[in-house]
This record gives structure tokens, C-alpha cells and sequence, in this order.
């Protein structure tokens, strides 16, 4: 007789030892890859999120003089190829900015028949527009605009500049004959073309043309307004409308304003004052002032140092100009501004020739550079922001290459808040396009992190009890043959895509529940106490009755008690609202409560990801459960301990880290969830904690806009630092889930 090393084959040991390395070398690879693929991930999204955060860089490329002296207006074409110089006595020199060299040379008073009278003000409505307003002497101002066209000739780009005068080239009368030119302001829309001006007595003239359109001929007819302030102001400083032709700023030399009102006018055609003050508490003197873009808001520097922004905020008790925020300056005395064209934010010369840099809705600075050991005379900003050319008061040019890709991102714009333009305080605000170049972006996460949490909230309020008590039941007390058929079941679950629930969810769901109102918290209220009532009216029955069901299928009875009290809840829907809610409870919650309610809202997320998320807390959950050793449960109840007392004291502690576990990937599922967010809520991105309101996540919000982001625009960006915040919160929590699940692993192993 063979023993049995005899029938074993000599090659079998080696052939087993080869299965277990590979096997060994194919699963530390699986693993090895994932972490590998994990890490890939997190340092591509510091890639495309670390541009966000890198400082602004100036350097100098050229520096030269041109031919024309006594520069009044200083500009720069889109290219930043090709620059406008205007002198003192109305002559335009286009000049390439690299080099100084001159491209063309206009007479711009020549067609108003303005001889050589001097300019006395020149101003721009704002630099996108490119509309100067050229104030003369006598009170009159001329309309010009500069444009650049590009062309092609040979397959070489050639930029020809232009003066346009905007209404033709006779001049206007701002002021009555007589009166000498002080500051002038001009603001230009659609509708209507407002002047402001200035005379040597302190009062303020407004010329306002209404705009009319001949239907036949097609040319603009306008109809003349002439307007005045009531007061008298001394040492006006500046002028300014803004965009709306609303409000009329006027700022005297020592930093006192007033707010006029355009649209309020006595039947005299006098102008009253909405608002009156200081902008600064120090009492410094103003240095310089100028408007952002959008002509919104207006930005002043004092001859100590101070910058400030301000605009008019309207409440119950009036209007009044509101300083918004203040900012860090190392500057003696900012003594030119010049505002961005696309973008809020501004540039701050000093009287020392240092260069800062700021933006307003980061509320920061961004750098600050020497640029010139003498004073500087004028400074023009390209409308890409990326050159700027600057006169010294020595008459020599200089052209720099400015890099400042994404100056709106700062922790106070991400995460705090925020006082934007229009608004009447400081807010938690997501909103990152809009229709035109003037608009803020707005890039608050705190409204997207909150409807995360949200959303994950009351979806794991739904699902969390329903899946850890049904992971009990079914592990600990059902029948193995029931157990067999529910497991795979509630596990089938897991694999419906979670695109159909939001379909479902905002198509049939939404309208249901908002239908059906009063019975949905019917079913909250009274399925559990009508299955504890059943429960305990089942031990009143005789044993010998209830000794009929097997042991583990009584959950089986309670199916139709389920659909019953289900159906009775619903069924009598109509009837609570009729004894309780005046017949509607969604207006009864809207008008006696004051709680807005949205359609598709918290509570419908909450039941449909409560749905996605049940199935995997209840499979890891269940399986913890079960793998609880039987030896601990048997000698417990060998010991006189009851069924849930072992439940309780033994079973649950045992289990305890993989129930943890379970809780915190279904957090993660529901944190990470799209679809469903994305389809059953409003996506209105809201910090508002009502269960009736939706909210937008920050995974639904990378869904939604990154296919409509400009590729490496700060907004392309800005989405992935949001899918970095969700990548670093779910590492976090799934961290501190392990931390938490190896210590009770430690507490518990010994049982």
C-alpha cells in the first residue's frame, strides 16, 4: 500500500509554489497600480490647479523715445504691436510700441475747426470702448474713437489704425458760452449719450442727448437734455457716470464726494444730491481716481497711500456709495490707475515709479515692481493685460510684458465672503459666466461645499438606518434559505445606473412628492411606529401561532403590512391636507411657514441617492455581520445572554469596523454622486439648509461646466481645483475612516 507522498507527483509542489508567486506577484501589481493610478490623478490636478496660485511677473522687453513731445493720452492696441500718443494740442501719433518707431500722424481738431486751441481734458468713457472725450478751452468736446483693423497682405499681419469721430466731426457744447473747462466725464450706450463737465465756478453741467434712430435713413438723431447740479463745489478733482447713466460721481481735491442722481430731476432741470461724504477717514487729499471696468465701481488712491473701492449700494433707506474694500499699498501716493479691459482688475502707479497690481474680487495685491527711477508721466495697459507701456517724466518709453494669467483666485474668493458689484453685501456666490466681459466672476466654493454636504446628508439620513438595521436583520436573524434570495437582491440594486434614478427622480419622483406632500411624511412617521406596532401586537399572539412561522421568515409577514400602511398613508393624502394644511400643505409651508419650496429639492436627492447608497452600506455592513465568528455568538447565549442582548454586547461591537466601514464608502458614493444631484435638483448653487430647497454639488458643477470652459481659462482651472477639494475631501474622510476602523479592530479583536 502507497503512502501518500507516493501519490503526489514530484512536479506538483513546484507547479503549486509557481500559482501562489504569480498569483502573489499579480494582486501586489493590481494593488500597486491602483495606488499608482491614484497618485497619477493627484498630481495631474495639481498640474492644471498650480497656474492658479502662481505670482505675477513683470519684465521689460524695450526702451526708446518717439518724435512727439508734452504726451497727454497714452494707449495700446489688442496686439500690443501698435500704441497712440496724443499731445497737448490734439495731434494723434500711432507708433510701434516695441520700437517707437511712426505709422501715422492725425490732426484730430483740424475737421472740428479747432485750430491749435489746447486740450484742456481728455478723457476715455472706459478703455474697452476706446471713445476719448477731447475737452477744449471754450467748453466744447469733441467724440473720437481710435480703432485698429487687421489685414492680411501676403500672408503677413499688418494692423492699420484709425481715428473715428464717433458723432461726426463738429464739437460739442457742454458748458455755455463763456465758462472755462474744468473735468469732464463721457459716458456713451445704447440709448442715450451723457457729458459731464466742470466750470471754473464749481458748478456741474450734464448734456444729455437722447438717441433716435431715423427708420429711413438710418442715421442717429439726438435730442438734447441740459442739466445742472444744484450746489456749487470747490476744487473739483474728477468727474465720472457710470454705466447705467444713473449716477454721477463728482470728487473734489480733498477726497469729499457726491452721489447725483441723473435720474431725479426738478422742473427747473436741477440735479439733487443722493449722497454726500469723505472716501477716506483719514482725511487725506485724493491722488488719483478711476472707474473699473463695467463702469460700476470707482477706485480712489489718497496722498497717503490708501486705495479704495466704492460703489452705490440701495435700500430702504436710499442710496449711498459704499466702500467696499480697501487695499494693501506700499505706495507713498497712487498717482495713475489704469483698469483692466477684461478682467477686475487695475494697475497702481506710484509718484516713485513703482508698479503694483491688484484685483478687486481677490481683494488682493499681486505684485509690486520699480520701473523707473523717475517719475512716471503716462502708462497705457493693452486689453489682454499682458504689455504695458509707461513715459517717464524724462520722455523715454519703456514696453513691458506683464504675466498675470489668473489674479481673481484667492482664499477669500474661494472660500469666504465676497462683496460683489450690484450686490447689496458681501456673499457666498457661484456663478462663473455671464454675457458680457463686464460681468464679476464669482467663484465662492463655500456653495458648493455646502450643497456636497448637503446633499450627502440627507441622503445618508435615509439610507444609513435602512441599510445598517436591514444588514442586521438579514445577517443576524433571517433564515439562510430567506437570506440567499434578499442578499442578491438588495446587491442587484447597486447595479442600475445611477442616470436612470435622476431620471427618474426629477421626472416621476419630484412632481410625486410635491403632490403628495403630506402623505410622503405620513410614510416617515407612521411605517415605523405601524411596524412596531405590528411587532408588538405578534408577541401577544399565542405561541403556539406564532410558533407556525420558521425561525428567520418572520420578516416575511410584515411585506404586506408594509404595503398597507404604504398605501393607507398615501391614500389618505388629500384628507390631511384638507384637516390640516387648508387642502394644499406645499402652500400651507410656503405662506404660514415662510419656507420656500422648489420642486425638485433636498428630500428628493435625499430618497433617490438614499436608494443608490443603501446597497452598499447594506452588502459590507451585512457581510461584517455575518463574518462575526458564531463561536462568540453561541457562547454568549450559552452563558444566558437573550438573542439581542448578544446582538448588542457581542455581535455589533465585533462587526463595528466593517459597519464604519460601510457607513463611510456610502458617504464617499454619496458625496461623490452626480447624476442623481445633477437631474433631480434645481443645481441652484445656494447655502440654504431648507429640505425643501435643491442646492448644486461640487461634482454636478464640474458635470455641467467643464465641457463649456475655455481650455487653461481660470475658470477651466478653477473647476479642477473644485475636483481636487473633492479628490483631498474624500481622502480625508476615507483616512480618518481607516484610522477610526483599525482602532476599533484593536478594541474588539480580542472578543
Amino acid at each position: 500500500m502507497s503512502t501518500l507522498s507516493e501519490q503526489i507527483p514530484s512536479w506538483m509542489p513546484g507547479w503549486r509554489r509557481t500559482k501562489d508567486r504569480v498569483a502573489t506577484a499579480a494582486i501586489s501589481a493590481g494593488g500597486a497600480g491602483v495606488l499608482m493610478a491614484i497618485l497619477l490623478i493627484f498630481f495631474y490636478l495639481l498640474y492644471e490647479v498650480f497656474p492658479l496660485f502662481q505670482s505675477a511677473k513683470v519684465e521689460q522687453l524695450y526702451q526708446y523715445t518717439i518724435e512727439q513731445s508734452d504726451t497727454r493720452y497714452l494707449a495700446i492696441e489688442e496686439q500690443g504691436e501698435l500704441a497712440l500718443a496724443i499731445s497737448e494740442t490734439g495731434e494723434a501719433l500711432f507708433f510701434d510700441a516695441r520700437d517707437g518707431a511712426t505709422r501715422l500722424q492725425v490732426d484730430l481738431a483740424e475737421p472740428a475747426g479747432m485750430g491749435r486751441a489746447p486740450l484742456l481734458q481728455i478723457v476715455e468713457q472706459s478703455p474697452e470702448s476706446r471713445i476719448l472725450g477731447l475737452g477744449y478751452g471754450s467748453g466744447e468736446v469733441l467724440l473720437v474713437k481710435h480703432d485698429y483693423r487687421l489685414t492680411y497682405p501676403n500672408d503677413v499681419r499688418v494692423i492699420n489704425a484709425r481715428i473715428e469721430y464717433t458723432y461726426g466731426p463738429a464739437a460739442l457744447a457742454v458748458l455755455p458760452p463763456g465758462s472755462q473747462l474744468g473735468q469732464l466725464a463721457v459716458r456713451d450706450a445704447e440709448e442715450a449719450l451723457v457729458l459731464a463737465a466742470s466750470d471754473s465756478q464749481g458748478r456741474v453741467h450734464v448734456l444729455r442727448y437722447t438717441k433716435e434712430e431715423n427708420f429711413l435713413s438710418g442715421e442717429i438723431e439726438l435730442t438734447e437734455e441740459r442739466l445742472q447740479l444744484d450746489r456749487l463745489v470747490d476744487g473739483i478733482e474728477a468727474i465720472f457716470v457710470d454705466s447705467s447713466q444713473r449716477w454721477l460721481y463728482v470728487l473734489d481735491t480733498q477726497a469729499n464726494y457726491l452721489v447725483v442722481d441723473l435720474a431725479s430731476v426738478d422742473a427747473l432741470g436741477n440735479l439733487g444730491v443722493a449722497d454726500s461724504g469723505s472716501l477716506f477717514e483719514s482725511g487725506a487729499c485724493l491722488a488719483s481716481a478711476t472707474q473699473l471696468l463695467g463702469g460700476i465701481s470707482l477706485l480712489a488712491g489718497s496722498t497717503e497711500g490708501e486705495l479704495a473701492q466704492y460703489f452705490v449700494t440701495t435700500n430702504a433707506e436710499g442710496s449711498r456709495l459704499a466702500q467696499v474694500r480697501t487695499f494693501e499699498s506700499n505706495a507713498a501716493a497712487t498717482v495713475s490707475m489704469l483698469p483692466e479691459q477684461r478682467r477686475k482688475g487695475f494697475l497702481g502707479l506710484s509718484d516713485s515709479g513703482e508698479l503694483e497690481i491688484f484685483h478687486t474680487t481677490a481683494g488682493r495685491r499681486l505684485i509690486q515692481i520699480e520701473l523707473s527711477q523717475q517719475q512716471l508721466a503716462n502708462a497705457a495697459l493693452s486689453p489682454r493685460a499682458d504689455r504695458l507701456l509707461v513715459e517717464d517724466s524724462q520722455g523715454q518709453f519703456s514696453y513691458w510684458d506683464v504675466h498675470n494669467k489668473h489674479p481673481d483666485i484667492s482664499w477669500d474668493a474661494l472660500w469666504g465672503k465676497v462683496w460683489y458689484e450690484s450686490y447689496q453685501e458681501p456673499e457666498y456666490i457661484w456663478q462663473s459666466s455671464a454675457s458680457n466681459n463686464d460681468f464679476e466672476p464669482k467663484y465662492s466654493f463655500s456653495p458648493l461645499a455646502f450643497g456636497t454636504l448637503k446633499a450627502a446628508f440627507y441622503a445618508m439620513l435615509i439610507a444609513a438606518p435602512l441599510a445598517i438595521c436591514g444588514a442586521i436583520f438579514t445577517a443576524y436573524f433571517m433564515a439562510p434559505a430567506l437570506r440567499r434570495k434578499i442578499k442578491p437582491l438588495i446587491e442587484l440594486m447597486e447595479a442600475l445606473p445611477t442616470v436612470i434614478l435622476g431620471f427618474l427622480a426629477g421626472l416621476w419622483l419630484a412632481p410625486f412628492v410635491e403632490a403628495s406632500l403630506a402623505g410622503v411624511f405620513s410614510l416617515m412617521l407612521f411605517m415605523p411606529v405601524g411596524v412596531l406596532f405590528f411587532a408588538f401586537l405578534w408577541s401577544r399572539l399565542p405561541l403556539g401561532l406564532r410558533a407556525r412561522v420558521p425561525d428567520g421568515w418572520q420578516a416575511a409577514i410584515l411585506i404586506p403590512v408594509v404595503i398597507l400602511i404604504g398605501y393607507s398613508c398615501f391614500a389618505a393624502n388629500d384628507t390631511v391636507e384638507l384637516l390640516f394644511f387648508n387642502g394644499d400643505m406645499r402652500a400651507w409651508v410656503t405662506t404660514d411657514l415662510g419656507i420656500s419650496f422648489d420642486q425638485r429639492n433636498a428630500l428628493v436627492v435625499g430618497i433617490a441617492m438614499g436608494l443608490a447608497v443603501i446597497p452598499t452600506i447594506f452588502s459590507i455592513a451585512e457581510d461584517a455581520i455575518f463574518g462575526v465568528p458564531k463561536h462568540l455568538s453561541y457562547g454568549s447565549l450559552a452563558l444566558g445572554a437573550t438573542p439581542w442582548q448578544t446582538l448588542v454586547g457581542v455581535v455589533l461591537p465585533t462587526a463595528s469596523p466593517g459597519i464604519f466601514s460601510a457607513l463611510m464608502i456610502g458617504l464617499g458614493r454619496a458625496v461623490g454622486e452626480t447624476m442623481i444631484v445633477l437631474m433631480a435638483t434645481g443645481n441652484t448653487p445656494i447655502m440654504d439648509a431648507n429640505i425643501f430647497e435643491g442646492m448644486r454639488t461640487l461634482a454636478a458643477n464640474i458635470a455641467v461646466e467643464v465641457p463649456e470652459a475655455e481650455v487653461d481659462s481660470t475658470h477651466y482651472r478653477v473647476l479642477f481645483l473644485a475636483a481636487f477639494v473633492l479628490f483631498m475631501f474624500t481622502f480625508v474622510v476615507n483616512t480618518f475612516a481607516e484610522l477610526v476602523r483599525q482602532r476599533l479592530r484593536i478594541k474588539y479583536g480580542s472578543l
